[in-house]
């Protein structure tokens, strides 16, 4: 499943290119799908809306929408010094992964690739696709006029999480650190990837459990987990399955795991072979010498 330096990265990667864009048609395919909107309501709310912004919520791209031309007029002129304020959105376009979910953005001529469930029609002549082999991917339209709330995840933001935020969190449970980091209701956006690669940089075993970690061992790993997740978002994610950008090219990240998916390999610090365990129902690989 994408990760945060995944989802993160793809959420750059259309905003990039469709900020903006209007939404001209949207189809979406009869295939059963876990769509949180049913498909008739989302292409009915898509159509005529403008693509104000693109960001990353957790592990979902939230798409905030502005209605029809109201989003395309142009602002009063304003001095320099007071830039013109953000447009207020309209509705919001949810989108989840899943375990194998895409999107790209291409030209509307090009091939249609097969398991695509939807499929965004734009005025510049670009296209979005939403691909999702396994259909596990969820979409969501959230018309904000009515009344429905603005999309928030459940748990804390990694990458601006406070030290006292960070170790409260924690402390308050008792429970393995690996099976904690997987919690999406503790921290949004963290998955099996980040949370075997941080564990490690910052020398703790998957199975201490948080309530008997210090309060240094905390910040550590608080510390370590956000420059990895900086990192890997540098360089596109980790390519490890289906995972590719908005483009459609893998990520690079995987180059560097130390201990993901590395079972029986030397450790690069200490050369002792990495391990694999069940931990919490996922596959942690960590190495039994440098993480205590």
């Amino acid at each position: 499943m994408p990760e945060l330096p995944e989802v993160e990265t793809i959420a750059r990667g259309v905003k990039n290119r469709l900020r903006g864009d209007r939404i001209v048609e949207a189809w979406f395919g009869s295939r059963p799908q876990s769509f949180k909107s049913p498909p008739a309501r989302q292409a009915k709310g898509l159509a005529g809306c403008t693509i104000l912004d693109v960001h990353r919520t957790g592990k979902h791209i939230v798409f905030e929408l502005g209605a029809g031309q109201a989003a395309m007029q142009p602002q009063r002129r304003q001095s320099k010094s007071a830039p013109n304020p953000p447009v207020a959105p309209d509705a919001q376009w949810i989108v989840h992964l899943g375990m194998t979910g895409r999107l790209l953005v291409t030209t509307q001529d090009s091939p249609v690739a097969p398991h695509t469930h939807a499929r965004l029609d734009l005025a510049s002549g670009r296209e979005l696709r939403f691909v999702d082999p396994r259909l596990f991917g969820r979409l969501e339209f959230r018309d904000l006029r009515d009344g429905a709330a603005t999309f928030q995840a459940s748990g804390a933001e990694p990458l601006t999480i406070g030290a006292r935020e960070f170790a409260e969190i924690f402390h308050r449970r008792r429970m393995p650190i690996k099976a904690a980091l997987l919690n999406q209701s503790l921290l949004s956006g963290v998955g099996n990837i980040y949370a075997d690669e941080s564990l490690f940089a910052a020398g703790i075993g998957p199975r201490r459990r948080t309530n008997r970690l210090s309060a240094a061992e905390l910040e550590r790993l608080r510390l370590e987990l956000r420059r990895i997740l900086n990192h890997a978002i540098r360089l596109g994610g980790s390519s490890v399955s289906d995972y590719v950008d908005a483009d459609g090219e893998r990520g690079f990240f995987q180059l560097e795991h130390c201990v993901y998916q590395r079972t029986g390999e030397p450790c690069r610090r200490c050369q002792t072979p990495i391990r694999r365990i069940e931990l919490a129902g996922r596959g942690t690989h960590y190495c039994p010498s440098c993480q205590r």
